[in-house]
């Protein structure tokens, strides 16, 4: 992509309105554009990280054995009736009416949906197990968005829904979703912790949050620093394993790690004292096993292998897509703007050249950008005719991993410079290297 050519609408200055880093960024690098407090347009180079993102949600649910679907925004009330919910969600709700005075909401969440679409075609526990999950905009009317994307009243999410026969297989969903949430959230760059937490209107017993450690987070949180040194890596699972997934489940959840809802100070204070930690966390996705809560009262029953008319065990688990772009932001970003991790950002590499218009330095980045699209890399190339600070400090705000630079000086001697964002080291070397290096680098993303 040249960037001549590309919609970057950067700000010079912090915008007043922003009050957490990851908002002013997000805002000064073209990401975003508010256009009612709480609801974003989601310009191109947003647009690019949060494809990203939902790209590694599919792959990795998918990879557990969960089925996509996509349901609408738009929801009967008289589902939530059924459930019991709609008079108790509270006005965090959308309700509307249409022209036929039908009564309809904006979705916050579609538990109720999803059982009636497994009521109306599922009718033996042969069909068990069964994961069906989407990627989506819902609403939530909040009382004071702020924060930018991290606390909107429009927001993508992924949720997700088991149906299973019984308890234990129930259980065993909650702990699958457990362990390819955290691999999602590592090939993001992210350490997001399994924390214990309530269940809020969703309901249910069994009930974890996965946040993310910054200073910004909403939620206080508690943990044993033990947790922090647990990495999932290149393990490979099998989630037909109930012992397996069992088994890491219990890794990342025994060091103590809670919100200040379910805190237990006396607990706490059995871990050694050095290993106590407090901080602040911003949730990132939420795993749910609420039993038969909705299969019960909406009639979601499946014949058993004795002939039995049973109602579903469910959960429900969802990952905040949207909002992880603030927390990805929070997490990794220096005082001249955002270090997007490998798997998520806009472009794997900037190229900048020093001086347009030189014969030699136009045809070696026009030779690099060839070639790296041609190794199935889109660099973002700097083409425009500035002075080379400016493009530094661009290249810089938005954050790309890497940046190759072309000078007629580097040239001459067959050179030019590879350049790290995250450490700011730089090294020279050829072309033909820096391409090399760059395909090696975003091979095992």
């Amino acid at each position: 992509m040249r960037l001549s050519r590309y919609f970057l609408p950067v700000l010079k200055e912090n915008p007043a309105e922003a009050q957490i880093v990851s908002h002013r960024y997000m805002l000064r690098a073209g990401m975003i554009k508010q256009q009612q407090a709480g609801i974003y347009s989601w310009l191109p180079l947003g647009f690019r990280v949060l494809r990203r993102i939902e790209q590694i949600v599919h792959e990795e649910q998918v990879r557990a054995g969960h089925i996509p679907l996509l349901m609408p925004t738009l929801q009967p009330a008289d589902l939530w009736r059924e459930s019991g919910r709609y008079d108790d969600y509270g006005e965090e709700m959308l309700r509307i009416t249409d022209r036929h005075k039908r009564e309809m909401l904006y979705g916050p969440t579609n538990e109720e949906m999803i059982t009636d679409i497994f009521r109306a075609h599922v009718e033996s526990y042969k069909s068990l197990p069964l994961t069906l999950y989407h990627i989506q905009w819902k609403f939530r009317d909040e009382v004071r968005p702020r924060f930018g994307v991290m606390r909107g009243r429009e927001f993508l999410m992924k949720d997700g829904y088991n149906f299973d026969i019984d308890y234990d297989s129930a259980i065993h969903a909650y702990n699958r979703h457990m362990v390819s949430y955290l691999k999602t959230y590592e090939r993001m760059g992210l350490q997001a912790i399994p924390m214990r937490a309530a269940s809020g209107p969703i309901g249910g017993d069994n009930t974890h949050e996965f946040l993310v450690l910054a200073s910004t987070g909403e939620s206080e949180v508690f943990y044993d620093s033990a947790i922090t040194d647990l990495k999932f890596g290149d393990r490979v699972v099998d989630y037909d394993n109930r012992d397996e997934c069992a088994a890491i489940v219990r890794e990342w959840t025994t060091p103590y790690a809670r919100t200040d809802e379910t805190h237990d100070v006396s607990v706490f204070h059995t871990i050694p004292a050095e290993r106590q930690k407090t901080s602040r966390g911003i949730e990132v996705g939420q795993i749910f096993y609420f039993g038969t809560k909705y299969s019960e009262p909406m009639g979601a029953v499946v014949v058993n292998d004795k002939g039995e008319r049973v109602p579903v065990h469910m959960g429900s688990h969802g990952i905040g897509v949207s909002r992880l772009l603030g927390a990805i932001i929070e997490a990794s970003h220096d005082d001249k703007g955002i270090i997007w991790p490998e798997g998520v950002t806009p472009f794997p590499v900037g190229i900048v050249n020093l001086k347009q218009g030189d014969g030699a330095a136009d045809a070696a980045c026009e030779a690099i950008e060839k070639a790296l699209l041609a190794k199935g890399l889109e660099p973002l190339y700097d083409d425009r005719d500035d002075r080379a600070g400016a493009k530094f400090a661009t290249m810089d705000l938005i954050g790309l991993p890497w940046r190759i630079t072309v000078g007629p000086r580097g040239l001459a001697a067959g050179k030019v410079e590879l350049t790290s964002r995250r450490t700011g080291e730089s090294e020279e070397m050829s072309p033909e290297a820096a391409v090399a290096r760059i395909a090696e680098i975003y091979a095992g993303v």
